[in-house]
């Protein structure tokens, strides 16, 4: 496991510590892919209802809070692929 990975899992536990009512997948672009649900936050690649596909600075970035879900989104620094409701969802929990 990459140490983006290690510590994007820590950070996203920490901010989803109740865990998440669905399915996200997060693909940092070159590290590897992470799985959020109601269980948790693991290393995986799985099926998901949102897949959210970031380079790993404009991921970091939104787990420490630099860089707002929804303006990445807008200026195509984030891809969505799937449920945009849900994306949406865990946006707001991410901000």
């Amino acid at each position: 496991m990459s140490e983006i990975i290690s510590h994007a899992i820590t950070a996203l536990s920490e901010r989803l510590s109740d865990g998440f009512e669905g399915t996200a997948k997060f693909e940092i672009t070159g590290e590897g892919t992470i799985m959020v649900d109601e269980t948790g936050v693991r290393e995986g690649d799985e099926d998901a209802d949102v897949t959210m596909i970031a380079s790993a600075e404009t991921f970091q970035g939104i787990i420490e809070g630099d860089v707002n879900p929804t303006a990445a989104f807008m200026t195509g620094k984030l891809k969505i692929e799937g449920n945009m409701g849900m994306a949406m969802k865990l946006g707001s929990a991410l901000s």
